[in-house]
């Protein structure tokens, strides 16, 4: 049974530190700050050639405790933290030699342990207070134009997950919503 924790935009103020996700495809390293001040930092495995990890700013909209992917068969994702529609996560894995070079289909990997400590630093703060930063460049190899098409397994339209907005992301103290749904999923379906 999926436990879900949801509440429409403006019926409740987020209150919790300030997060920052750091994600460096370059380097294949996480930093996590907290109001200002590291507090981790990790080896990453972001996409392999012929693949891409999306850059840019991003906010969670969904967190699952214990998630399988659906394109890849049925691959563990504990601890996911999803940020893009397309399912992209930044979720622990178990190919933890691998951590440090590109290794994913598109997800950001973690060890299994430092990923359950995001998650739960995630839930704790909440998603509306963190922030997720992917920089950096893809190996050669990896494909021109940004498509993600692969990636389909949720579809936020189609689910009947809860939903709220979260406060501006430039002004945390603004009640006027972005337009990013952020969705609390504890266990897989």
């Amino acid at each position: 049974m999926v436990v879900l924790i949801a509440a429409l935009a403006g019926t409740s103020t987020a209150v919790g530190a300030e997060v920052l996700i750091s994600v460096d495809k370059t380097t294949q390293r996480m930093t996590v700050t907290v109001d200002g001040a590291e507090r981790y930092s990790w080896p990453v495995s972001t996409a392999l050639p012929d693949y891409s990890t999306p850059t840019g700013p991003f906010t969670p909209f969904r967190l699952v405790k214990d998630h399988y992917s659906k394109e890849w068969d049925d691959a563990p994702m504990p601890h996911s933290i999803f940020f893009t529609d397309s399912g992209h996560a930044i979720h622990g894995s178990q190919a933890i030699r691998r951590l440090g070079f590109p290794a994913s289909h598109g997800c950001v990997r973690l060890a299994p342990e430092n990923a359950k400590i995001l998650f739960s630093l995630v839930m704790t703060q909440g998603p509306c207070n963190t922030r997720i930063e992917v920089t950096g460049v893809d190996r050669i190899g990896s494909i021109s134009g940004g498509s993600y098409g692969r990636l389909t397994s949720f579809d936020p339209l189609a689910s009947n997950y809860g939903w709220r907005a979260c406060p501006s992301p430039t002004n945390r103290d603004s009640q006027a919503p972005i337009k990013t749904k952020v969705l609390w999923q504890t266990s897989a379906a």
